[in-house]
């Protein structure tokens, strides 16, 4: 009995899938997932709430303005130090390490005055934080205002912050689509793409006659 044996059947092979597909479906593909993904984030993170509250420093009578403005710059960069949020701790009830990731400063090189910034998930914390952070800095320059001859005072404090200052879960989603767009482009650019070399065609080789033909004229 003889028995005829078939090959196996090879199921398409990824590379070869990748060739079938049109060229849009790579572009639509990474939009959709990215925007999908950017949604789910967007709903899942909660929102943020910022608040700022500012000092400013004024010199006394024994000072000028312009050394306001240098105490100023020093003093928006010590007031994220220990010294200072290990006061301002007690007044927000918060931890320091909170306090270290939750408030920046800013100052300006024309004007004597520091802004600090506090962002949590609470709106209430968020202007609490700043507010402790401006009392303790306030209390720790005007320790020593009688050497530097520059005092700091409260020019306005945080307000309980009404509308969230992160971004929307919708422009999330569309950021997300954005970069899965791109992401679809580019592997669009990398997709294999179909030669003459794989159309399954068996590369032609010369005839015997046309060998010998080019041998007797070598």
């Amino acid at each position: 009995m003889t028995e005829n044996p078939t090959g196996p059947s090879h199921p398409a092979t990824g590379l070869a899938r990748v060739r079938t597909l049109p060229p849009w479906s790579l572009l639509a593909a990474g939009t959709l997932l990215g925007g999908l993904l950017g949604g789910v984030y967007g709903v899942v993170q909660p929102p943020e709430y910022t608040a700022t509250s500012y000092v400013v420093a004024v010199p006394t009578a024994k000072s000028d303005p312009a050394t306001a403005t240098g105490f100023a710059q020093a003093y928006g960069r010590v007031a994220t130090q220990l010294a200072v949020l290990g006061d301002a701790q007690v007044w927000a009830g918060v931890p320091v390490t909170t306090l270290k990731s939750s408030v920046r400063t800013e100052t300006s090189p024309d004007a004597p005055m520091v802004s600090i910034t506090a962002t949590s998930t609470r709106p209430d914390l968020a202007a609490d934080m700043a507010n402790a952070v401006s009392r303790a800095l306030t209390r720790h320059a005007n320790d020593t205002k009688d050497a530097t001859r520059v005092e700091l005072q409260q020019f306005a404090r945080a307000t309980k912050p009404s509308e969230p200052s992160s971004a929307s879960p919708a422009l999330i989603g569309l950021v997300g689509a954005s970069a899965g767009g791109l992401l679809g482009g580019l592997a669009l650019l990398a997709r294999p793409r179909r030669s003459a070399d794989a159309s399954g065609r068996p590369a032609s080789v010369p005839g015997p006659a046309l060998a010998a033909d080019t041998h007797g004229q070598l």
